[in-house]
C-alpha cells in the first residue's frame, strides 16, 4: 500500500501533523510521497508529487492534512482516477475529514490491513458561454454565484433541463451537492441531504421574495443560469476557488461524469457524525 500526503495550509500545526503521519508510515515501513511544497519545507529527501499524474505514479491512497477545505482542494489530484482520499482533521468542524491526529497510527494500521470502506461522492461540473479562469471546473460542495461587493442584489434566471424555473432577485444563488448540503447551503437555510441521495439543492442567498425557498432537484438535472447586475461583474465560486465573471456569461451546471472516493473506517457512521457536529440531542439552554 502506497500513500500520498497533501496539505494546502502549511501552518505549524499542519506541519507537525504531517511529521507525525510520516513517522507512523516509516515505523510500519510503508511507502509514501508528499506534496512538493511540503518537500521544500521538510527538506528530508522524500519522494514528492506536484500534480495528478505524479500522485498516480506514487500513491494508492491520498492522505489530506487540514480541514474540509483541504479535501476540496485535493479534488484536482483524484478526480478521474481510483485513488481514495482520507482526511486527517486539524481544522474546526470536519465533516469530510474523519480522523484526528491522535488516531493516525491506528487508522493507518487498519488501512494497511484493508479494513476500511469507500464512499463515492458526486461533484458538480460547470461550463460557460465564455472562458472563465479556473484551474478545475469541478466542485465537491457547491457552485455559488454572488454579487461582487455591497452593491444592490443581482437577478439570476434559472432553467432546469431547458424549462424555465424562476428569476431570483437575491444576493446570490448556491447549487449544492449532497456533500455540500452541510456547508454554505445549510448556513443559508438549505436542507441536509444524506450522501448518495441522488439530489442537488438550489438555495437562494438573501432573496428579495421571502416565499422563494431552497429547492431539491434530481442530480440528473442540467441547470442553466443567466444574470443581470447593476455593477460590473459577479463572483463565481467553485468550492473555495473563485473568479469574477461578466453578467453576460451563461453558466451550465450538471453532475460531473466521474465521482471521487472517500476512505472511511469500517465503523464510520454518517448519522453519528451529523449528531456530533451539529450537537443534536444536547441541551444547550445552560
Amino acid at each position: 500500500m502506497k500513500f500520498g500526503i497533501y496539505c494546502s495550509n502549511l501552518s505549524k500545526q499542519n506541519l507537525d501533523a504531517v511529521r507525525h503521519i510520516i513517522a507512523c508510515l516509516e515505523n510500519d515501513n510503508l511507502t509514501f510521497s508528499i506534496f512538493h511544497e511540503l518537500g521544500s519545507l521538510l527538506k528530508q529527501g522524500y519522494k514528492t508529487f506536484s500534480d495528478k499524474a505524479g500522485l498516480e505514479k506514487t500513491a494508492d491512497i491520498l492522505i489530506t492534512v487540514g480541514g474540509d477545505g483541504t479535501i476540496l482542494n485535493a479534488v484536482r489530484f483524484v478526480y478521474g482516477n481510483s485513488i481514495p482520499v482520507v482526511g486527517v482533521n486539524t481544522g474546526r468542524l470536519g465533516y469530510l475529514t474523519s480522523i484526528t491526529p491522535d488516531e493516525v497510527k491506528d487508522a493507518l494500521s487498519e488501512i494497511n490491513r484493508k479494513k476500511f470502506k469507500i464512499e463515492e461522492r458526486s461533484l458538480l461540473q460547470i461550463k460557460s458561454s465564455e472562458g472563465i479562469g479556473f484551474e478545475k471546473y469541478l466542485a465537491l460542495n457547491e457552485v455559488s454565484v454572488l454579487k461582487k461587493d455591497s452593491s444592490s442584489m443581482i437577478t439570476i434566471n434559472a432553467s432546469l433541463d431547458g424549462d424555465f424555473l424562476n428569476t431570483y432577485w437575491a444576493d446570490g444563488l448556491i447549487i449544492s451537492t449532497s456533500t455540500g448540503s452541510t456547508a454554505y447551503s445549510l448556513s443559508c437555510g438549505g436542507p441536509i441531504l444524506t450522501p448518495g441521495s441522488g439530489n442537488f439543492i438550489i438555495t437562494p442567498i438573501a432573496p428579495h421574495n421571502l416565499n422563494v425557498r431552497p429547492l431539491v432537484i434530481p442530480d440528473t438535472s442540467e441547470i442553466e443560469l443567466s444574470f443581470e447586475s447593476r455593477s460590473e461583474g459577479l463572483l463565481l465560486a467553485l468550492d473555495s476557488e473563485s473568479c469574477i465573471i461578466s453578467d453576460k456569461v451563461k453558466i451550465i451546471i450538471k453532475k460531473a461524469d466521474k465521482k471521487i472516493a472517500l476512505l472511511r473506517s469500517e465503523n464510520y457512521n454518517y448519522l453519528e457524525t451529523l449528531r456530533s457536529k451539529l450537537n443534536w440531542g444536547l441541551d444547550q439552554r445552560n
